[in-house]
């Protein structure tokens, strides 16, 4: 790419941005917490999907001040519903760092904080700091491959050297934030993954993938590897219209603190020794209510649900645990897994004697 092609690239990418960029709330500001908060969130999420979350984080955490403050239970339940919640411990971990130490205000600082990789960091620098630095996410990893016509794996390092280069070219010093967000607007909006706008998108007399015919085959990604199966089951154990949740312990490698009915891997029939041992007492399985997929990574969960009862006499030891209304649960910090497993139940709304609305019990009581 030459500089003049790079230079009309810029121009004819701002000219449309201006015209048709989407109206998102975190592009009305240059503030960095928001900002932030707003990249995080769309790590791994859609925008119309991290809205309403969004909106909510912000009206409870107005400041990076407010979240630093706050406890973790409170952040993981303003996030949950939204998934990798790794994020937003890093999140509330990077507010106490900045609420400390104040807001890095360049992509090198900013990489410093918890879960602040590359790409965020200069996003963050870019947008809220003017720092003349290229973010390159998934979309800018696309709309460049394709200008560029690039045929190899865009995962392989020569390839990343060759789409940074571009993207340091396409970037206007002069408005590096809106530059960046330009070009991601337009991998989200036009140069999509399938279906491609190449009608209407600005940049289609210099997208050599679209000269060549190519736009379906690129960028080209390395062969993944494929998914486990693995079967499990769910256990959804309700008593005078509450459900059982139990709270994963802190050392979890995934979902850590978090809360989730009891399951297990395997197979219905030997679902209850299983149950047993992970959380203590007694289960017994009834009848099915449904089986959902769910996939984390590499792993493909088929996983059964199932109504059950559990007795706990006797019991001293185990995860945290806690009777819940449905409606109740749905506000508590859960995994995608429990709420889906939720949904299939639709439990009724009434009181469990002796446990008040949202209360825990190390063990409670069968």
């Amino acid at each position: 790419m030459t500089h003049a092609e790079a230079a009309a690239i810029r121009t004819a990418l701002a000219a449309w941005y201006e015209r048709a960029q989407r109206d998102l709330p975190w592009r009305r500001t240059r503030d960095p917490y928001p900002v932030l908060v707003s990249e995080l969130m769309l790590q791994q999420t859609r925008v119309t999907a991290a809205l309403p979350y969004y909106h909510r984080f912000l009206e409870r955490f107005p400041t990076v001040q407010a979240l630093a403050a706050a406890g973790e239970e409170e952040v993981l339940a303003l996030w949950s519903g939204l998934g990798y919640y790794r994020r937003a411990r890093q999140l509330h971990a990077a507010a106490r760092e900045i609420a400390e130490n104040g807001f890095p205000a360049t992509a090198a600082g900013l990489a410093r904080l918890p879960g602040v990789g590359p790409y965020t960091a200069a996003a963050v620098a870019s947008i809220a700091f003017g720092e003349p630095v290229a973010a390159i996410d998934g979309n800018a990893v696309r709309v460049i491959a394709r200008l560029l016509g690039w045929e190899e794996a865009v995962e392989r390092a020569a390839s990343r050297r060759a789409i940074a280069a571009a993207a340091a070219a396409l970037l206007d010093p002069a408005a590096p934030g809106r530059s960046n967000q330009a070009l991601m607007e337009l991998g989200a909006t036009l140069c999509r993954p399938a279906a491609p706008r190449c009608e209407i998108c600005p940049l289609a007399t210099s997208c050599i993938a679209h000269q060549r015919g190519r736009i379906a085959k690129i960028p080209r990604r390395a062969p993944r590897p494929l998914s486990r199966r693995e079967r499990w089951v769910v256990a959804l154990v309700e008593r005078d219209g509450r459900v059982l949740l139990f709270r994963r312990a802190e050392s979890e490698r995934q979902l850590a603190g978090l809360w989730e009915l009891p399951g297990v891997p395997g197979d219905p029939g030997a679902a209850g020794s299983a149950l047993a041992a992970r959380y203590g007492g007694r289960f017994r399985l009834g009848p099915r209510l449904g089986s959902f997929r769910h996939a984390i990574t590499t792993r493909l969960l088929e996983i059964a649900v199932h109504r059950a009862s559990w007795e706990a006499e006797g019991v001293a030891e185990g995860p945290e645990a806690a009777w819940l209304l449905p409606e109740e649960a749905r506000a508590w910090p859960l995994g995608a897994v429990a709420r889906k497993a939720l949904a299939l139940g639709a439990a009724p709304e009434v009181s469990r004697p002796g446990l008040r609305a949202g209360a825990r019990r190390r063990r409670p009581r069968g």
